[in-house]
């Protein structure tokens, strides 16, 4: 049983203000599920960010200014699909780097493995499956710099206090003259920021639900999944886009497993995320904050996203 997991669900569910991590939507399915989130055509990050690895690889790798071979180091690979446009771009000039994806979803893993071999047969890859910060450390010994990739706005998933401790994290875990090309969805139009996160066609909602099967499945719960349905907010001023699981009537939860029952009044809502939108100050004071060297952005066409080059 993971432990972890099984506490955060007891602590979270027992809350007065019940909340679930959204950092366990990510079993297989709930992979498999947001590869079609990012494929959503009102899921404007995906595109935005595709564009700006596709059409500004050279810009990014010239910024980085390494004059010798180097590590890209992907945390939280997932598919790829982005950041195949950097390692092709690499690949054409002749650059010398190897590619480190590290994912705690094997099966996301293979996959990415599978298709880069296929694609670019002379890309030197290590994949790694666990936890971000006990392979840091081991390629922390290494003295080959480092590019660390944090992509897809992963860090607005963080309150402020845990953005903050985990870029920390970061920077504890690089070598000095290392770089990393952080993700940020920008402030926009309210109703383009929330069409992307209420999608019309409810591939949002089974992706919060699935985290109700997963507890069904590992706990030996009794989530009744018609009980439940998903709701999202977003504040324009805060810039917060904030999911919930709603519980469609005053109901009990067993968690079999884990000897545990949970009480639900109707309409009472789970949280399940947080999606920050950032300004592009409020990026840059963020990496001062955090000890980094803020370097430049690179923005998508629309100004919607920006990776943001940042140096230890």
């Amino acid at each position: 049983m993971n432990n972890t997991f099984a506490k955060d669900v007891i602590k979270g569910l027992m809350a007065k203000e019940k909340h679930l991590s959204s950092k366990y939507f990510y079993d297989d399915n709930g992979s498999r599920i947001f590869q079609e989130i990012m494929k959503m055509p009102e899921y404007y990050l995906t595109d935005s960010e595709f564009e700006i690895l596709s059409l500004q690889a050279e810009q990014i790798y010239q910024a980085l200014n390494f004059s010798q071979p180097f590590n890209i180091i992907e945390l939280g690979a997932g598919d790829g699909f982005k950041t195949f446009k950097l390692l092709e771009h690499l690949q054409l000039k002749k650059v010398k780097f190897n590619y480190v994806p590290i994912d705690i979803s094997k099966e996301a893993i293979d996959v990415l493995s599978k298709n880069l071999k296929e694609r670019l047969p002379d890309l030197i890859i290590k994949p790694k499956v666990g936890d971000y910060f006990e392979i840091l450390k081991d390629e922390k010994h290494s003295n080959v710099p480092s590019l660390l990739l944090f992509l897809g706005s992963n860090i607005g998933n963080y309150v402020p206090k845990d953005a903050e401790n985990l870029l920390h994290l970061f920077h504890q875990n690089m070598n000095e003259g290392d770089k990393l090309l952080i993700g940020f969805d920008l402030k926009k139009n309210p109703l383009t920021i929330r069409q992307a996160y209420f999608d019309p066609n409810g591939i949002t909602k089974r992706f919060n639900i699935n985290l109700l099967i997963r507890i069904n499945r590992e706990f030996e719960a009794d989530f009744k999944i018609d009980d439940f349905d998903f709701y999202c907010q977003y504040d324009a001023i805060s810039g917060e886009v904030k999911s919930y699981l709603v519980s469609l009537k005053k109901q009990t939860v067993q968690l079999k497993k884990l000897e545990t029952s949970i009480e639900f009044e109707q309409n009472e809502l789970i949280w399940t995320e947080l999606s920050k939108k950032f300004s592009l100050h409020e990026v840059e004071k963020l990496a001062s904050k955090t000890g980094f060297n803020f370097g430049q952005h690179f923005l998508d066409c629309k100004h919607f996203f920006t990776d943001s080059l940042w140096e230890k």
